[in-house]
C-alpha cells in the first residue's frame, strides 16, 4: 500500500521540487496551496516531470480551520510536510501581524487536524534564520538559537516550539524540523523553479532577472562586512538536493526509524559562499556579465552562516551533491 504525503504550500518553489522527489520515490502526494505567493506554473511542471496528470490539488488556505480539517478527514494521510507560510524577511518587519497570524495559525491547524485524523508524522520546513547571528561557525543542531532578527525568523522559531511541545504532549504525533540554509537553483528539466511574485526577495531570482533584463541592476547589500570580500556569506544549497532531504526525513518517520519523537536536522552543504562569489560563479557558469552595484546593508541580514550537515548525513543518509556551477546553470535555464 503506497503511503500518502500531504504537501501544504506545494505549488511553491520548495514544495513543487519536494513533490517531484516524493512521487519519484514511490509516494502518493496531495498538494494544497492558496496560491497567494505562487500560481499553477510549477504544479503543471511537476505533472510533466513525473508524468502524473492526476496529482490531487486543493486550492485552500490552512488558516481556514474547517477546510484544513476536511482535507485530513477525506484523505488517508500518512505524513504532512508544512511549507504554507509567508517568507519575506523585509515584509515581515513591515507587517509583523500578517506573518504571525498566517504562519502560526496555519501550522496549529495542520497539527490539530493531523492529530485528530490519525496522521502521525509532521515535517516542518524550518530555517537557518533560527540561529540568528551565530557565535560559532559552522552551526550544528546543538548551536543555541539566537533572538530572531525578523518576525519571519521568529515565526520559524515559534513553529519549531509549537511542534516540539505538541509532540511532547500528544503521544499520537511525532515531528521533524528541517532547518534549511539558502535553497537555490531549479530542476534540471527547467520545468520548475523559483517564480517570485513582483520584486524577488531571494538573491538568485534577482540575479537571473537582471541577467535576462527584467531588472536593470542587481543590488549587493553591503560590501563592508567582516568577510574575505566584504559581502555576506551563506550556505547555498541546491533545491533538488534539499528536496531529497525531505524524502529521507519522511521515510525515517514512516519506517519508524526516529531516535526521538522530535528531531531537528540542518540541511546545507557545509561550505560558505559569499554573495560576490555567487555572482561571479553565475557569470562563469553561464558565460555572461551581470550589471550590479553595492547598496547599504539590509536590516535583518546576518554577516555569515553555514551549516555543519554531519547529523543529516549520519541519521538521514543524506548529503548535498550537486556542484554550485550546475545549480546556477539550472537557475538560468529556468529563467
Amino acid at each position: 500500500m503506497k503511503k500518502c504525503v500531504l504537501v501544504s504550500g506545494g505549488a511553491g518553489f520548495i514544495g513543487s521540487h519536494v513533490t517531484v522527489e516524493l512521487i519519484e520515490s514511490g509516494y502518493d502526494v496531495i498538494v494544497a496551496d492558496n496560491l497567494s505567493n505562487s500560481d499553477l506554473t510549477c504544479f503543471e511542471g511537476v505533472k510533466k516531470i513525473t508524468g502524473k496528470e492526476d496529482i490531487p490539488f486543493y486550492k485552500m488556505d490552512f488558516c481556514d480551520e474547517k477546510a484544513t480539517d476536511d482535507l485530513f478527514a477525506t484523505n488517508k494521510i500518512d505524513a504532512v510536510i508544512h511549507f504554507a507560510g509567508f517568507k519575506a524577511v523585509g515584509e515581515s518587519v513591515a507587517e509583523p501581524l500578517k506573518y504571525y497570524r498566517n504562519n502560526l495559525e496555519s501550522f496549529i491547524n495542520v497539527i490539530e487536524s493531523a492529530r485528530r485524523h490519525g496522521c502521525r508524522n509532521i515535517l516542518f520546513s524550518s530555517s537557518a534564520t533560527v540561529y540568528g547571528e551565530p557565535e560559532k561557525l559552522p552551526v550544528t543542531e546543538e548551536s543555541p538559537r539566537q533572538s530572531a532578527t525578523s518576525p519571519y525568523g521568529n515565526t520559524k522559531q515559534m513553529c519549531e516550539d509549537i511542534l516540539r511541545d505538541s509532540v511532547s504532549a500528544y503521544s499520537e504525533i511525532r515531528g521533524i524540523a528541517l532547518r534549511y540554509f539558502n535553497p537555490v537553483g531549479a530542476h534540471p528539466s527547467a520545468l520548475i523553479g523559483e517564480l517570485p511574485r513582483g520584486v524577488p526577495n531571494n538573491l538568485v531570482p534577482f540575479i537571473t532577472q537582471t541577467a535576462i533584463g527584467i531588472r536593470e541592476c542587481l543590488s549587493v547589500f553591503g560590501n563592508d562586512y567582516p568577510t574575505p570580500d566584504g559581502s555576506c556569506q551563506r550556505d547555498f544549497i541546491d533545491i533538488v538536493d534539499l528536496a531529497k532531504a525531505h524524502v529521507c526525513a519522511v521515510r525515517r518517520m514512516i519506517e519508524d526509524k526516529m531516535k526521538k519523537e522530535y528531531e531537528i536536522f540542518n540541511i546545507g552543504t557545509g561550505t560558505p559562499l559569499s554573495v560576490m562569489e555567487l555572482i561571479t560563479g553565475f557569470e562563469k557558469a553561464n558565460n555572461l556579465k551581470l550589471n550590479y552595484k553595492f547598496a547599504p546593508r539590509r536590516p535583518g541580514d546576518v554577516v555569515a552562516i553555514w551549516a555543519d550537515p554531519t547529523l543529516a548525513e549520519k541519521e538521514l543518509g543524506w548529503k548535498a551533491e550537486r556542484p554550485i556551477e550546475e545549480t546556477l546553470a539550472s537557475a538560468w535555464a529556468w529563467e
